[in-house]
């Protein structure tokens, strides 16, 4: 982040920016097709799941020298490199998929601001989230990074904007709309909203990034924890009036064209005074600025997160050198080479259900690891134990609605779970799979050589 230590005003900046960055403007519309009137309540559900988790990166963070974040948690607390490196590993495919995520949102608010659809046949916004991937792999390469100074300013001006929004469209709803604001009571006592709350649940997990950068940051363990618990509740309040602005402004749009319905809603509210064109084009670009700017940030964190696993021995040496100062370019290329091709293939309902997954696991377990130190007196079990069993409910439900709505997707999300696993297995486990195959060839050789 820079030499000079980070005060609460910026760690609270960093972490609302990694969520309120990007994960409104590309969630919002996934959640919505989802629970419709009742997406206040999945997105209150995701964020008191997050908040528990947060009380135990917290915790965890507070009781032991541990600090750096889920790998070191667990090689601190239960000294297992092979499960920590596994923790590791779906963290970075977590950030992976944020990041494509983020891009196609990005490609989908270009083309609403005016580029074609496509180009001489082909569609344009796969590779609109390619060349967005590209050109901020590029910016981190070059080493552009913004300071705390301007970190909280970025993060303002985004606040503004999605403020402004959600009070401009309440006074659009009191004064404009004949029908009451709908806020889908009848869906309450469906599961529908928690189906939406496990799906948007990439949109909480920005906060985490803190933990990685602890050596920038004034007072780290109080200073992240008054910020993770500042900025979550922000989070919650900003999704809350965003969605039930949206959903009641454009409930068609939300149908026809999810993925830039904020982009309608803003045009509809402005509409009376006549600024109908200049509310979508403000709203796109804020859009574009913001998913662009999130890209940005997640890619400069899960590069150092690599970097950090490679010092560590859990990444291949290919992947990087941890010896280089900065930010190991091989890595910043490869970690963009993959988000790219998740973002060109994939449907943005698939790459949001991929990465929440990814953090549902990751938060689920840790919260488990906080649980298990109640006996502690500085935890509180409830918490943790909150945590833990929200994420144990997301994880099936997920793959339920995965299953039923997009079962290529469901089938394809275990395939790559199962080869993710499988290779960590065969890279962890090395050593051991290594003495069990010299030890069959060693019998296979005696059953051959009839003089033994």
């Amino acid at each position: 982040m820079g030499e000079s230590n980070l005060g609460l005003t910026e760690a609270v900046s960093i972490a609302l920016g990694g969520m309120i960055g990007g994960g409104i403007y590309a969630v919002l519309g996934v959640v919505a097709q989802i629970t419709m009137a009742a997406t206040w309540a999945a997105f209150v559900l995701a964020g008191v799941v997050a908040l528990c988790a947060g009380y135990s990166y917290n915790t965890l963070n507070s009781l032991r020298d541990a600090h750096g974040g889920s790998v070191s948690f667990v090689q601190c607390y239960l000294g297992n490199a092979t499960l920590a490196g596994m923790v590791g590993w779906t963290l970075l495919f977590g950030y992976i998929g944020s990041m494509a995520m983020y891009a196609f949102a990005f490609a989908e608010f270009a083309i609403a601001l005016g580029l074609p659809d496509g180009i001489a046949g082909l569609p344009t916004r796969p590779a609109v989230s390619v060349l967005a991937v590209a050109a901020f792999v590029g910016l981190n390469l070059l080493g552009a990074r913004s300071t705390g100074t301007v970190e909280n300013i970025l993060v303002a001006l985004k606040l503004a904007i999605l403020v402004a929004f959600g009070i401009l469209g309440l006074a659009y709803i009191h004064g404009f709309s004949a029908a009451p604001v709908d806020i889908g009571l009848d869906r309450l006592t469906s599961t529908s909203p928690i189906v939406a709350a496990a799906i948007s649940f990439v949109a909480f997990q920005g906060w985490q990034l803190l933990f990685y950068d602890q050596e920038g940051i004034e007072n780290p363990v109080e200073t992240i924890r008054k910020a993770v618990y500042i900025a979550i509740p922000v989070a919650v309040a900003v999704y809350v009036l965003v969605g039930v602005v949206t959903v009641n402004l454009v409930p068609d749009a939300l149908t026809n064209s999810p993925h830039v319905a904020l982009k309608d809603a803003a045009a509809t509210m402005l509409s009376p005074y006549g600024l109908s064109s200049f509310g979508a084009v403000l709203l796109s670009v804020s859009a574009l600025f913001s998913t662009g700017s999130a890209i940005n940030a997640t890619l400069f964190s899960a590069a150092h997160f690599a970097k950090g696993m490679l010092t560590d021995d859990l990444l291949p040496d290919n992947v990087g050198d941890a010896e280089t100062d900065g930010v190991p370019e091989r890595t910043v290329v490869l970690i963009g080479t993959v988000t790219a091709a998740f973002a060109a293939v994939g449907s943005l309902n698939a790459i949001t259900s991929f990465a929440s997954l990814s953090f549902i696991v990751i938060f689920g377990a840790m919260s488990v690891l906080a649980f298990q130190q109640r006996d502690k007196s500085a935890v509180h079990p409830v918490p943790p134990a909150l945590g833990a069993v929200g994420a144990l409910g997301f994880f099936p439900l997920m793959l339920w609605n995965l299953r039923t709505r997009e079962p290529a997707t469901f089938y394809m999300v275990l395939v790559i779970a199962g080869a993710v696993i499988a290779v960590e297995l065969l890279y962890f486990e090395r050593a051991y799979l290594e003495r069990k195959v010299t030890r069959i060839e060693a019998v296979v050789s005696d059953s051959v050589d009839p003089d033994n």
